[in-house]
């Protein structure tokens, strides 16, 4: 203990204590590095933020070494900040290969900052995304078909990025897709990755479209190098399911100015006990295995008791 406690007095009491403070301030170069300081630890995340940070600290650490080598005339203090600079020079150099390695055109930048950027997702797994895509995006003419009912096959899956497209089913209207939304949601939803499959519903652009499209087979070995990838897009895609279905939702009425509620299966018998189960419009009748386009098991038993 007596060890201990020489110790630490010799640690604190070791240097004389300040009876006078210098009159005269520092040079305006320690102040210089002083402000560098305090501005560059004001930086945010991601890669422009690290640009700011380690620039700004970069610089605040260069003028303290000129600080030390001119005014203080102290190696030590001089061969710290050198070293800190160097260290902060490179971080520099290194942050900037990155951020020009994973550049994107106007539209993919774009489709960052309104769908991934939100979820946290960093600039070098969104590369990965674009790459498997082939950094294309497609263009769809006005009243041009991207699948056709019952003859295109189920080979990609494809998101739109600009105009608006209509989907029917045997020339009935069942909703649109608007941008931001995936094309091909249900069907890549209800089949397994070795499974094949058609369209059972025809998807026509409204206006001049422009999608994204990964090819199937491309984009599963993607999945299976980056599991996290693949839980991205699952959330995406069951998001995307889910907006479809409340959009099938507000179109499917029963009797008396009642409606349908997917979400309450249970409700709809309980709160109305005497009106016969109604058979839903036509339009529903592409729900089934979860996709919002076939019909699910039971759809007659389904829905609450909304007031019109």
């Amino acid at each position: 203990m007596g060890e201990n406690a020489s110790f630490w007095e010799s640690l604190i009491y070791a240097h004389p204590t300040c009876t006078t403070w210098k009159q005269e301030a520092e040079g305006s170069i320690y102040h210089l590095a002083s402000i560098l300081f305090v501005v560059g630890f004001m930086g945010g995340s991601g890669f422009f933020g690290l640009l700011y940070v380690f620039s700004l600290l970069g610089l605040g650490f260069l003028c303290s070494s000129v600080w030390a080598w001119l005014d203080v005339c102290a190696a030590d203090i001089f061969s710290w900040n050198f070293v800190l600079f160097t260290i902060c020079f490179v971080q520099f150099i290194y942050v900037t290969y990155q951020v020009r390695s994973v550049a994107f055109d106007r539209e993919f930048q774009e489709l960052y900052s309104a769908l991934f950027q939100p979820l946290g997702i960093s600039l070098t797994v969104y590369r990965k995304i674009v790459l498997c895509c082939d950094a294309e995006v497609i263009t769809l003419e006005k009243e041009h078909c991207y699948a056709m009912q019952g003859k295109t096959p189920i080979d990609k899956l494809s998101l739109l990025v600009s105009g608006r497209i209509r989907v029917t089913v045997d020339g009935e209207f069942l909703h649109y897709i608007f941008p931001l939304q995936f094309l091909d949601s249900p069907e890549w939803d209800s089949l397994r990755p070795t499974e094949e499959g058609i369209f059972q519903v025809t998807l026509t652009a409204e206006t001049d479209c422009r999608y994204v499209a990964w090819r199937r087979k491309k984009l599963y070995l993607l999945f299976a190098k980056h599991r996290f990838i693949s839980r991205l897009f699952s959330i995406l895609i069951g998001s995307d399911i889910a907006e479809k279905l409340y959009a099938l939702n507000d179109r499917v009425h029963v009797g008396q100015g009642f409606r349908y509620d997917i979400r309450l299966p249970n409700f709809y018998h309980v709160a109305l006990p005497e009106t016969p189960p109604v058979q839903p419009s036509h339009h529903s009748h592409h729900l089934q295995r979860g996709s919002p386009r076939r019909k699910p098991a039971g759809v007659t038993n389904c829905g609450s008791f909304l007031t019109p």
